[in-house]
């Protein structure tokens, strides 16, 4: 069968490009097992230490011995020697099952990101000379954002003249602090930042006081 130019080089180019596709994939996997290699513990035949200081299973030290006999009393349990102070003169190595180990290790810190509480941070704006009921609506939104266990950071930006009264800005901030109080609780006082005044509000939540 007889093929045009034309067809040739798109089924060149064609080649190419997955050639380019393995290549890059191959690489991206290359450097998956060169990063997880990278952050294990030197182990067993990895580990070319002539002598090393020994911890058994139950934690006990076994003293210094040659690298050969730890690893041929490893063995004999079945069990991995794992070399956890590599820097320390002689290294400290552990008998351990390392894959059960990792296991428990990565299953403990997923339990704790699991539990782990995050914080957001949001910002009500309100101005030097706040009406009454746009205060309030700001009010309502920093209660529900406090309510729901997020920081809010209330700010004041100061205008032109406005500068000359910081201190009624204070005022509003304390004012505003005390309308929140049921669900939140100071924990930046008023500060003034160039031409904003700040204040940061802590959900009372995440400092485990009852509401």
């Amino acid at each position: 069968m007889l093929v045009s130019n034309k067809e040739w080089i798109a089924l060149r180019i064609h080649s190419f490009i997955i050639f380019i596709l393995v290549c890059n994939f191959c690489s991206i996997k290359i450097m998956e097992v060169f990063d997880i290699r990278k952050n294990e513990l030197p182990m067993n035949e990895d580990i070319r230490d002539k002598e090393i200081r020994l911890i058994d299973t139950d934690g006990s030290m076994l003293g210094v011995m040659h690298s050969k006999d730890a690893q041929k009393l490893a063995n004999s349990k079945n069990l991995d020697l794992v070399k956890i102070v590599p820097k320390a003169v002689p290294p400290v190595c552990k008998i351990m099952d390392y894959g059960k180990c990792m296991f428990e290790q990565a299953k403990k810190e997923k339990e704790a990101k699991k539990n782990q509480i995050i914080i957001s941070i949001k910002e009500v704006r309100v101005s030097a000379k706040i009406e009454e009921h746009d205060f309030d609506f700001k009010v309502k939104n920093a209660y529900k954002f406090l309510h729901d266990g997020s920081k809010v950071k209330v700010s004041i930006r100061f205008r032109g003249r406005e500068m000359r009264y910081t201190k009624s800005g204070e005022e509003i901030l304390a004012k505003f602090a005390e309308a929140v109080k049921d669900v939140g609780l100071i924990d930046k006082q008023p500060k003034l930042e160039g031409k904003n005044m700040v204040m940061i509000l802590n959900p009372k939540k995440a400092a485990g006081i009852a509401t």
